[in-house]
């Protein structure tokens, strides 16, 4: 009997996935069959064909109700460090494959700090999210993704990733400008695409001074690129 392997899916974007939706799109490898499934977990990530973030935040939510639940026994430091332990780690996990989808998880985070306050919901949680230093969800994927690119810009990466980002930031004739710190962003078909690494990556780097770039510390460069965003996020000046 053939055997069944571990579901799989495609992803895509609604116009592309609804050109396969009436076909048998299971894969076959020899005998084994590879069922398509509308949701996979990849690396303890819920992934579906759209690279929604509903399953993170339904996850999120749930670990916010059972800590609502002892929220008044316990006091302000010790819900901060579950729910950083319980909740955001659960957003910053991957999140930068989810770049585009940043709306539920933003109302996450700030359900998170409301709790940790004892706001309602009718409170702004602006200076909750100043006083315990928070960079909002875009902005802190952007973060992730500028560190990431700093060390593929210092040649620290050792995973395969300076390789590829290296053709991607070529020019026409295949070198980079000395002068320059700029990586040159691939042409893409589909706004879908622009989820991809390859192109959020570069494109977060692109997007800050020069002078921040050119600082070489791992450590230093994470301490200024935290404030420059702090500051831009907040208008904190």
């Amino acid at each position: 009997m053939p055997k069944t392997l571990r579901p799989s899916a495609w992803v895509g974007s609604r116009s592309q996935l609804a050109k396969i939706a009436n076909s048998d799109c299971s894969l076959k490898v020899d005998a084994s069959k590879i069922q398509l499934s509308a949701v996979v977990r990849d690396l303890g990530r819920h992934l579906n064909t759209e690279l929604s973030v509903a399953k993170v935040a339904a996850i999120c939510y749930y670990q916010l109700r059972r800590l609502r639940q002892i929220r008044r026994r316990v006091g302000q430091e010790v819900t901060t460090c579950l729910v950083l332990a319980m909740v955001i780690s659960r957003l910053d996990y991957c999140n930068a494959a989810l770049a585009a989808t940043v709306a539920p998880l933003q109302r996450v985070q700030n359900s998170a700090a409301r709790l940790i306050f004892k706001l309602s919901s009718r409170e702004h949680v602006t200076p909750c999210l100043l006083q315990l230093h928070w960079l909002p969800v875009c902005w802190h994927i952007q973060f992730k993704l500028c560190c990431i690119m700093h060390s593929v810009f210092y040649l620290r990466d050792v995973s395969g990733v300076s390789d590829q980002h290296r053709r991607a930031g070529r020019t026409r004739s295949g070198l980079r400008s000395t002068s320059s710190t700029d990586y040159t962003l691939p042409r893409l078909r589909t706004k879908f695409a622009e989820r991809a690494f390859s192109y959020v990556g570069p494109s977060a780097w692109n997007g800050l001074p020069e002078d921040l770039r050119a600082v070489a510390d791992p450590a230093e460069f994470r301490k200024e690129l935290k404030t420059y965003y702090f500051t831009a996020a907040h208008n904190v000046y």
